[in-house]
């Protein structure tokens, strides 16, 4: 799941501009499609530009977005006609049609987040290793290790051992994890996930079983040890009393 924002100046936004939108389950948040707007938007995996009613002023807030210095990625929204006009220095990443379905939709988010993260892997070459308290998941080879220990994994436990750790203490309902690990045209059902979190944590081991948690009637998260908790506490605290010297 990640986190959208759809700049429009439309009345009813998420249903109008992109009713393909509301079938997925990512975060959607909602500006006006202003450039003063970007001076208090939040943090985004993804821009979403409505360029439906006024294309010319879709392209000057697409190049705006630009000069920003943002590396985040911008998806146009246009209608069929306005398909024909858009060209590659109007600073977008990809068009998308406000009549697309959700499986392309959610496709054509999933690249142009993916592209960013290939450029910052290339950019950074630990990029690809998340670490979560004990243990290591490197994205590249499609390993994991806890407390050193290599883990035998199939490739959905991998991916969901990797999905939990890099939102450690986020809770994920199963929906939302089938959605995220298996994919949106999955149509199993939810004791998929139940089964995997079951089979992970025996292959974590009776000492790290624990870090996959339950959240009773809701679904599960990765838990940090105690001493991480603290000491992201610690830090925040921190940081927040050096801003309030300064």
């Amino acid at each position: 799941m990640s986190t959208l924002l759809l700049l429009t100046s439309a009345l009813q936004p998420s249903a109008e501009v992109l009713p393909g939108l509301a079938l997925l389950g990512h975060q959607v948040k909602i500006l006006p499609a202003e450039g003063s707007a970007l001076l208090e938007a939040p943090d985004s995996d993804l821009l979403l530009v409505d360029g439906r009613q006024d294309l010319a002023h879709a392209r000057d807030l697409c190049r705006l977005i630009r000069t920003t210095g943002t590396d985040v990625p911008v998806l146009l929204v246009v209608t069929e006609g306005g398909l024909s006009v858009v060209t590659h220095d109007w600073g977008m990443d990809d068009v998308v049609l406000h009549t697309c379905g959700p499986a392309e939709l959610e496709a054509r988010i999933k690249l142009a987040i993916g592209r960013l993260a290939a450029q910052r892997d290339a950019a950074d070459p630990d990029a690809h290793l998340i670490r979560s308290g004990e243990v290591l998941v490197d994205e590249a080879t499609y390993t994991a290790k806890v407390s050193g220990r290599p883990l035998d994994l199939t490739f959905k436990e991998f991916e969901l051992l990797k999905f939990l750790a890099q939102h450690p203490g986020r809770v994920f309902s199963r929906q939302q994890l089938l959605q995220e690990v298996w994919g949106y045209d999955y149509f199993g059902g939810t004791r998929t996930v139940d089964v995997h979190v079951r089979r992970l944590r025996a292959k974590l081991g009776p000492e790290n079983e624990t870090l996959i948690g339950t959240v009773r009637n809701v679904g599960y998260r990765f838990v940090l040890p105690a001493k991480e908790n603290r000491a992201a506490a610690d830090s925040r605290i921190s940081r927040d009393e050096d801003a309030v010297e300064a």
